[in-house]
């Protein structure tokens, strides 16, 4: 199985599902606990229309809530972006903080087969999604390092960003 990840800031809607699609994606798994976007920049996200676009395209959608950070493990990055005065969007770097509570929160808990089961046997190609461009600012890159980690099963790990 390959594993790619991707964010949604910077890409516009038909770049996002160029770059899913030339990938080779078969299944979309959405690790967003609020699966909604404001504003209409990034509204092809949302989940109903998110949904609606991957059939369209014979993508399968997995929402896999139990890999979603709290709203309190949320509140651990905030605090250490307030800290250094970085914006959400500009974030390169989960802080210390967040990776800790996020471990003791979803990973601690999780297996490597629960994901694979999720997925399907006949999964491919999945793309673990969230929304911040950085796959290193996001808790998508701890998934990606987790099932990585996990063994044979991964065969490839790619990150999907938006051009400059």
């Amino acid at each position: 199985m390959k594993i790619v990840t991707i964010g949604v800031y910077g890409f516009t809607e038909s770049a996002f599902f160029q770059a899913i699609e030339e990938a080779g994606v078969d299944t979309f798994v959405d690790l967003r606990l609020r699966r909604g976007m404001r504003g209409s920049t990034y509204a092809f996200v949302n989940s109903t229309k998110l949904q609606e676009s991957l059939r369209e395209r014979n993508i399968r959608y997995v929402h896999i809530k139990e890999l979603a950070p709290s709203k309190e493990t949320r509140a651990k990055q905030k605090s250490a972006d307030a800290v250094t005065g970085t914006a959400k969007r500009a974030r390169v770097e989960l802080s210390t903080a967040f990776k800790a509570a996020y471990h003791a929160q979803c990973l601690s808990s999780y297996t490597a087969d629960q994901f694979f089961a999720a997925v399907g046997d006949d999964c491919q190609t999945a793309v673990l999604f969230c929304v911040e461009k950085q796959p290193q600012a996001c808790h998508r890159s701890l998934v990606a390092e987790f099932l990585n980690d996990a063994g044979e099963r991964i065969e490839a790990m790619v990150d999907l960003l938006p051009e400059a």
